[in-house]
């Protein structure tokens, strides 16, 4: 087996997960300023259920065909 046998995949792997950390840190970043600017309330946001069913992939009774 080369020596190189999947390390092509686990640095992709792992680029895609820094790409995902420095967006979320970006979004965090934002958030931080909004709080400071007074555009959102401070605290964790709070989800209504029909975002938290869309997430989840929950159909809710009576809109499933």
């Amino acid at each position: 087996m080369p020596e190189t046998f999947g390390k092509r995949q686990r640095k992709d792997v792992k680029a895609k997960k820094a790409a995902a950390a420095e967006e979320r840190r970006l979004a965090r970043v934002q958030r931080r300023r909004d709080r400071e600017a007074g555009l959102i309330e401070p605290g964790p946001p709070v989800a209504t259920p029909e975002e938290i069913e869309s997430q989840l992939g929950i159909v809710p009774p009576g809109l499933a065909d």
